[in-house]
């Protein structure tokens, strides 16, 4: 296709997406090279977020923009090059998340700094979706979703949990300091490992550098914010049986993981390569073939469209404090990580990714499971120490 043709296709795409070229709304975009279109018409979502970080186009509201992009689900109007349909079939069959691959998320993503991640997530350094339904700030949201995640647990002092993908360990401490439980907490970040021992020292908490499929031991609750992301299709039988040897049999499990609308044996092309490698997003029916057989579902809670707010706050977060950053990363790593976070919370916002909190136990909780959803702002500390003690 000439360039004339391939810039009036494009710009008739994104005209179904009410998005104008060179438009004076915060969405439409504004392009500097002319070959982003056929970068983009080749290379769909990998060649959108190169040419956004080299600077081709920009956008005032990258969250706006994408928001448009995938409610009218523009990529699926794009033609796959010619490997597509080879590269989804080997997927089906390589494992890219075996204990070796599995590193790489670790030294690619959560390894970065812990100077990045100080300065855009709340004081607590929580890296998962916040809660908020009661919160009017990130420091709130975040202190909620810990709360709202011990609450579904119903933890007792004494109990012994597994927190697997422990990050920073601000579960781990949250559910030790105001539930009086011991708490194994396991990363495969050399960066969170080292924060979270010193986070949670002096208090019940293990920390380990450690692959969930290492595990070995029981525990009465288990929980996972936030790692299952990184899991893959492949393993998720295995995940669930190894959450199934290790609770006990009146045991509790909440798994807290991004959720997608569709089955899939990969994820978005650009993610994979500059975010998270080696990830992908489970969906409801993958996750059902998973547990089947082993877990009672007790609950499953969607509240997908708070990581909107919380990748917004944590944008807000990134953008202020980039002077006391931009030593350490260029200008590219900005626009890369800029677009990491607001692409994220369009596709939130579009309702095309969701957030879900999943409660299972091993024989079913007799006389049902009462499902919290936290009707109370958690920063009263008193209800955790009520709740610990009754």
């Amino acid at each position: 296709m000439s360039q004339n043709s391939l810039r009036n296709y494009a710009n008739e795409l994104l005209k179904t997406a009410g998005i104008e070229v060179n438009g004076v709304n915060p969405w439409d975009l504004h392009i500097y090279n002319q070959e982003f279109y056929r970068r983009v018409l080749k290379y769909g979502s990998l060649g959108l977020g190169e040419a956004y970080m080299d600077h081709w186009w920009d956008c005032k509201q990258l969250d706006q923009f994408f928001e448009r992009v995938i409610s009218a689900d523009l990529e699926s109007k794009i033609k796959s090059n010619k490997w597509m349909i080879l590269k989804l079939a080997l997927l089906r069959i390589i494992n890219l998340q075996t204990k070796k691959r599995a590193l790489e998320v670790g030294k690619k993503h959560y390894d970065l700094g812990n100077d990045l991640f100080k300065a855009m997530l709340d004081k607590r350094m929580n890296y998962t979706c916040g809660y908020w339904k009661n919160a009017n700030n990130l420091d709130d949201a975040q202190l909620d979703k810990l709360e709202l995640a011990c609450q579904k647990m119903m933890l007792k002092p004494g109990m012994r949990v597994l927190d697997i993908g422990c990050g920073f360990g601000a579960l781990a401490k949250h559910a030790a300091e105001n539930y009086g439980v011991k708490v194994v907490g396991i990363t495969i970040s050399k960066e969170q490992y080292e924060y979270a021992v010193k986070n949670c020292e002096n208090l019940s908490i293990e920390i380990r550098m450690q692959d969930y499929r290492d595990v070995h031991e029981k525990f009465d609750r288990i929980v996972s914010l936030g790692m299952f992301e990184h899991v893959g299709q492949l393993n998720y039988r295995t995940y669930m049986k190894i959450a199934h040897q290790c609770l006990q049999d009146n045991g509790l499990f909440l798994l807290h993981t991004i959720g997608s609308n569709v089955s899939a044996v990969s994820t978005d092309e650009w993610i994979n390569k500059y975010i998270f490698p080696n990830g992908m997003l489970p969906s409801i029916a993958q996750i059902g073939k998973a547990y089947e057989g082993m877990f009672v579902m007790e609950d499953w809670h969607n509240f997908g469209a708070d990581y909107d707010k919380t990748l917004m706050a944590w944008h807000d977060n990134f953008t202020r404090n980039w002077d006391e950053l931009k030593n350490q990363y260029n200008e590219r790593f900005y626009r890369m990580w800029c677009y990491y976070l607001l692409s994220c919370a369009g596709g939130f916002r579009a309702r095309n990714l969701q957030l879900w909190q999943i409660v299972f136990s091993k024989q079913g909780v007799r006389g049902g499971y009462q499902a919290p959803r936290l009707d109370y702002h958690s920063k009263d500390v008193q209800k955790y120490k009520i709740n610990a003690e009754s």
